[in-house]
């Protein structure tokens, strides 16, 4: 016990600033996005300012001012924006229930190759399609444009996809076929 004591109080003093850090990120009074901004700045310069106080713990603290000095951009998103939750939590729960639903859909244990050319609309529309109930009329693309780029940007996708499938599977006829094309192209014909 007595070799330990001296270990205490820095162990206690850590552990009050990042409860105090959580304490007003979690902000149960409702405070707006500056004024939690200006508290965690307050707390985050204190902690700055005494970390040569808590000994073996200093590394740690200069970890997490990094940490929080790296996401302070975005960190007050969420009391700026209604509904929006402060963790990607709910994010990760969506992906690990599509990715859930799509390995009983498919029987497969990995993510199919469609998943990874087409996830943007395909995750999309499995989460619009969990809200509520479409009716065809509304299914009519708007901006027709926009939407033609963005097919011709996932077919350029699986075009590339299927190239690199060809090239695995016979490299070498792979590279006849674009030699044969070269040499059409600089041959005159």
């Amino acid at each position: 016990m007595d070799e330990t004591q001296p270990l205490w109080e820095p162990v206690q003093r850590t552990y009050a600033w990042v409860q105090a850090a959580a304490a007003i990120l979690d902000n149960p009074a409702q405070l707006s996005a500056m004024q939690v901004r200006r508290r965690l700045r307050g707390l985050l310069g204190a902690m700055r300012r005494w970390q040569g106080t808590v000994g073996p713990l200093q590394a740690a603290i200069a970890h997490f001012l990094k940490v929080t000095r790296s996401y302070w951009p975005g960190l007050f998103h969420c009391y700026t924006v209604p509904g929006l939750p402060r963790t990607n939590n709910d994010l990760e729960h969506l992906f690990g229930r599509y990715r859930h639903l799509e390995r009983r859909i498919t029987g497969r244990k990995v993510v199919a190759r469609s998943f990874i050319l087409r996830g943007a609309v395909r995750l999309t529309a499995a989460v619009a399609t969990q809200t509520r109930a479409f009716a065809g009329h509304e299914l009519v693309p708007h901006d027709l444009p926009s939407w033609r780029m963005l097919r011709r940007r996932l077919d350029q996708r699986c075009a590339q996809q299927r190239r690199q499938c060809r090239f695995r599977r016979n490299p070498d006829a792979y590279l006849a076929s674009l030699e044969d094309q070269l040499v059409k192209l600089i041959l005159p014909s």
